[in-house]
């Protein structure tokens, strides 16, 4: 199964801005959605952006407006590009490859994990 590692977490000041990369071992993306996830402590796994095979977008709407999803299907990379960040963004995000039914297609990786504090 195709193996997904996300990057780009870190510690920001509310406010600031980071950019997360999920990098598939396949081409798993080519032709599927791709999705990123979210889950904080205490709760459950949320969808936060999924972007279709044609480039169509949906966003939860605590992040509509401030976070953008893209992809690169030549570098099977998803990107989720983080702005405006609160501390309720604060989570583990996970990021994976779909079916237009919302069936996973890769393995979950670890997750990068995100902290918006002072």
């Amino acid at each position: 199964q195709v193996q997904l590692v996300e990057s780009g977490g870190g510690l920001v000041q509310p406010g600031g801005s980071l950019r997360l990369s999920c990098e598939a071992s396949g081409r798993i993306f080519s032709g599927n959605a791709g999705a990123w996830y979210r889950q904080a402590p205490g709760k459950e796994r949320e969808l936060v952006a999924r972007i279709s095979s044609s480039g169509m977008t949906i966003y939860a709407d605590s992040v509509r407006g401030r976070f953008t999803i893209s992809g690169d299907n030549a570098k099977n990379t998803l990107y989720l590009q983080m702005t405006s960040l609160k501390g309720e963004d604060t989570a583990v995000y996970y990021c994976n490859a779909e079916t237009r039914w919302g069936v996973a297609l890769g393995s979950w990786g670890q997750g990068t994990q995100v902290t918006v504090s002072t």
